[in-house]
């Protein structure tokens, strides 16, 4: 069996990055950048006022001056004169600074008598002024490659005068159940059916990552059903299969999947819940086939294939994000497999993060993984450990799935 970090990089060594397209920068949020952002303008383009106020020479600013008030500037109507001695100038948030004017007194530190202005608080030089530059400059490199794009970061990149932004096409994912027990959610159930849910977590996983799914319809346990299912997959950049993974005369994935030219690169992990979990290829599409068990498909997407898409979607940074808790209760010594264990997150007496394992661990308990706010990673191996202990943990709520 693999160890779960060598499975993972023999994974993420064969993953590539998808092709890019040119996007409105309206339409841009949650892609991932392909090619940087540099600033088409200075930002501020001149020196602006940060307040509504008055623009006056600060040498002309002592407390109890009395200046005329010499014309306005609301914002994108600059007064177009040279601000002179004992002059003031009405401006607005946003307003150009006038030539000869080197700082704003806040309309609120000032008496306004028809044109006089009277200032009632000494201002000192450049105070409320916002410097042409003072955010970025042309040319400066606002954003880079490899970044998903927050709204915060849309607004810069439009702040910088781009329409249009290069970013990477969404990755497509199929995703295929196969068995003959797999019924969808609303069917009459045949006796010994279940309804299919794997398939609509996946494909929530998927959105959540910024990638398209396709759920192609279910496959039942025969090697002509998955080899014929394979074909509705063409077009993907990666297939995730759920089911038939284990080694049972009715797990048949490898074995259809072959008969399409899948080449297997490995099978069977070290890990807890998701053992029997494969990885290959066919005919240049990975190809990942996660175990029927909703917890262990689970767990195995959330280790194994969200990474694989954030390296498609041409993401910097694909590692998972670790933390560390307080444990909440005591752990028995592991074997030699990775735990990956449902917990409760809480605050402990002190405010500490603690995290609970819950006390059910079974691989079909969806009540159990719906409640987790966590999974405590554990290696193999790994000593037993009282409450209290420090455990590095996977926050699940940081997801949106």
């Amino acid at each position: 069996m693999l160890s779960v970090e060598e499975a993972r990089a023999r994974i993420l060594g064969a993953i590539g990055v998808v092709g890019v397209e040119t996007v409105s920068v309206s339409g841009s949020w949650f892609r991932v950048l392909a090619a940087p952002v540099v600033a088409r303008l200075t930002q501020p383009p001149t020196d602006v006022s940060a307040m509504d106020g008055f623009a006056v020479r600060a040498a002309d600013a002592a407390e109890g001056a009395r200046l005329r008030v010499v014309g306005a500037a609301p914002a994108g109507r600059p007064y177009d004169g040279m601000l002179k001695w004992g002059e003031a100038v009405r401006l607005f948030t946003g307003s150009v600074m006038p030539a000869g004017a080197d700082t704003v007194v806040l309309q609120e530190d000032a008496t306004v008598e028809a044109e006089i202005v009277v200032v009632n608080q000494a201002a000192r030089q450049g105070q409320h002024v916002r410097r042409q530059g003072q955010d970025f400059a042309a040319g400066d490199t606002l954003l880079s490659p490899g970044r998903r794009l927050s709204a915060r970061d849309v607004g810069l990149a439009a702040a910088a005068n781009h329409p249009w932004l290069t970013v990477h096409r969404r990755p497509r994912v199929a995703i295929l159940a196969t068995g003959d027990e797999i019924h969808l959610p609303g069917d009459v159930l045949r006796p010994g059916g279940i309804v299919s849910s794997n398939t609509h977590v996946l494909a929530s996983m998927v959105r959540a990552v910024g990638a398209d799914p396709s759920v192609l319809p279910v496959a039942g346990d025969s090697v002509a059903a998955i080899r014929d299912a394979a074909l509705s997959a063409a077009g993907a950049d990666i297939l995730v299969t759920t089911g038939g993974a284990s080694v049972g005369a009715h797990d048949l994935v490898q074995a259809g999947l072959a008969e399409r030219g899948f080449t297997l690169d490995f099978w069977k992990i070290a890990m807890r819940p998701g053992k029997p979990m494969i990885f290959g290829n066919l005919q240049g599409m990975p190809v990942l086939g996660l175990p029927g068990n909703p917890v262990s498909a689970f767990v195995c997407a959330l280790i194994f294939l969200v990474p694989a898409l954030r390296r498609l979607s041409g993401l910097t940074h694909v590692e998972l994000e670790t933390e560390r808790a307080v444990l909440g209760a005591d752990l028995r010594a592991n074997d030699r497999r990775a735990d990956f264990l449902r917990a409760r997150l809480g605050r402990g007496p002190a405010g500490e993060l603690l995290a609970t394992p819950f006390e059910r661990q079974d691989s079909a308990l969806q009540t159990v993984l719906a409640e987790a706010g966590a999974l405590i990673h554990r290696p193999p191996h790994a000593p037993a450990l009282a409450a209290g202990a420090s455990v590095p943990i996977i926050r699940l709520d940081g997801f949106d799935f």
